[in-house]
């Protein structure tokens, strides 16, 4: 393995890895074990004091439920002895005397930066700042000698014209958009790179052969071996798990993108009723341009810009936004839909529903997990008569603004049974619901790749019941509709399916 003599190890919120993060003993004990430097986060308390911190409330690491912009500082410091509570800045900063480590200073709000600043001169402590565009600059102009990271997540670097003005000393980006040729190109400016946060081990090679200045970590003795050379034997546990990492880190960018943009102009396609927003197209080229740099040798098909799968040669499928109309129209219903096949069949999955901020991963035959928690469908209980149908809920979609052949009668059927049919307008989350037992099952009458081919890969890693119309099981369906189904429904609802077609297609009665 060929290291950079440069590449610095950050150790990120702290040892957090070995300690509760952004606290004193995790930023002792990263000290302590050479960490070259340790990056921690800054919130203001209600009377306008810095405390170390990552979440805008105490709720996930101190159980306490309270924005820490409401909350002052003499009700933090009761949480416990400076060991055992937020930090407050000062406190941090003074972990840094007399010794070489740099700290590495997370601002999100640049209103933190006039109360941080003055108490980060004083302390002596060598710094730098990273977080927010916004706050770097207010740095700047606080600090015409400042030492700032400047964010960027693009695969090409920026321009002489972007960092004027800011005079960064280091571009600071997500691991995913990592690749040799935006490190040089950082390096023809002058400026380092930082890439953020790396806990695998084969992506911490990867950052260092390329040359990468900083890596951000959680996980410090893994990254610290493998800069010295060594983590040799910490080897992947699966196939597709860098390009499953990299479509996770796509998914968590979608959702805040989506969540926090305007739909812009919107405009129609085959139809007024198919419709297309600056978002749907503005998020589909980020993730070609992050893909096609990452995995030059896929395809690519996305449901704005096209493309063509070969056989032979692994294919990404884009939905950027799945549930347009429903996006367009101030519903918050939507997804981020992202799929690899390889070889015919699914092996990647990601979807993204920005509104509730959940993610649902999977890998084929590695399991499927929402938020980081495992997925896994229970045995559900039978209903008083047996029929595994009555009382439960089972969605699909429309076609476009029209009933698929089958849908009206499938409606009437079940109702007879007391199962209620619900039409939400995303196909990606109909399907994937299944998957978090969100009712018992759903059917689409017409399948596209590109909206529902990861949504099935994820329910079926978590033990759904995948079918086709003629009850084949299959991820992929050439043509046709498709049925997710918990495994005590998928019987009957298959058979209601199938009735419903055949009912359509003039059959009578099945």
């Amino acid at each position: 393995m060929t290291v950079t003599a440069l590449t610095r190890c950050t150790a990120h919120r702290g040892d957090s890895s070995a300690h509760r993060e952004n606290t004193l003993p995790a930023i002792r004990s990263a000290i302590a074990k050479g960490a070259d430097l340790v990056e921690f986060d800054l919130r203001l308390t209600a009377d306008g004091d810095v405390i170390v911190l990552h979440d805008p409330t105490l709720e996930r690491l101190w159980g306490v439920r309270r924005p820490v912009s409401e909350t002052t500082l003499a009700e933090i410091l009761a949480l416990g002895d400076a060991d055992h509570r937020p930090p407050t800045l000062a406190e941090a900063l003074a972990c840094f005397d007399g010794t070489d480590t740099v700290a590495v200073i997370d601002v999100t709000d640049p209103r933190m930066i006039a109360p941080a600043m003055p108490l980060v001169l004083a302390s002596g402590a060598t710094a730098s700042w990273c977080g927010d565009l916004g706050a770097m600059r207010v740095v700047r102009d606080l600090d015409p000698d400042a030492s700032i990271w400047m964010p960027w997540d693009r695969v090409v670097p920026p321009g002489a014209d972007e960092i004027l003005g800011l005079a960064p000393d280091t571009i600071n980006v997500p691991a995913y958009v990592v690749t040799r040729e935006l490190v040089d190109g950082v390096h023809d400016l002058g400026l380092r790179l930082a890439a953020w946060t790396v806990d695998e081990p084969a992506d911490m090679r990867a950052m260092a052969e390329a040359g990468v200045d900083q890596v951000t970590t959680n996980r410090l003795d893994d990254l610290q071996r493998v800069v010295a050379g060594g983590g040799d034997e910490m080897t992947e546990q699966s196939l597709y798990a860098r390009e499953r990492r990299v479509a996770e880190a796509l998914g968590d960018w979608a959702i805040e993108f989506t969540r926090s943009a305007d739909p812009g102009v919107i405009r129609t396609k085959r139809d007024d009723a198919d419709i297309v927003t600056d978002v749907d197209v503005a998020v589909e080229k980020y993730v070609r341009e992050v893909i096609g740099a990452q995995f030059p040798e896929h395809d690519f098909v996305g449901e704005e810009m096209g493309g063509s799968a070969r056989d032979d040669v692994p294919c990404w499928y884009l939905d950027p936004v799945d549930g347009t109309a429903n996006f367009a129209n101030g519903v918050p219903w939507t997804a981020f839909s992202l799929a690899l096949v390889v070889g015919g069949r699914p092996v990647v999955a990601v979807v993204g529903d920005p509104w509730r901020e959940d993610l649902f991963v999977a890998e084929a035959g590695q399991g499927a997990s929402l938020n980081g928690e495992p997925l896994q469908l229970q045995p559900a209980a039978e209903s008083a008569d047996g029929d595994p149908l009555r009382g439960r809920i089972v969605s699909t979609e429309l076609a476009n603004q029209h009933a698929w052949p089958g849908m009206l009668p499938m409606l009437e059927r079940l109702g007879e049974r007391f199962c209620t049919l619900r039409i939400m307008g995303s196909g990606t989350m109909t399907l994937v619901g299944v998957a978090a037992g969100r009712g018992a099952g759903a059917v689409v009458g017409h399948f596209g790749a590109v909206d529902h081919l990861a949504a099935v890969l994820i329910a079926a890693e978590a033990g759904a019941v995948v079918r086709d119309e003629a009850g084949q099981p299959t991820w992929f369906p050439p043509s046709g509709g498709i049925m997710v189904a918990a495994p005590f429904a998928a019987d009957a609802l298959h058979a209601v399916w199938s009735e419903s077609i055949h009912a359509a297609r003039g059959g009578g009665p099945a």
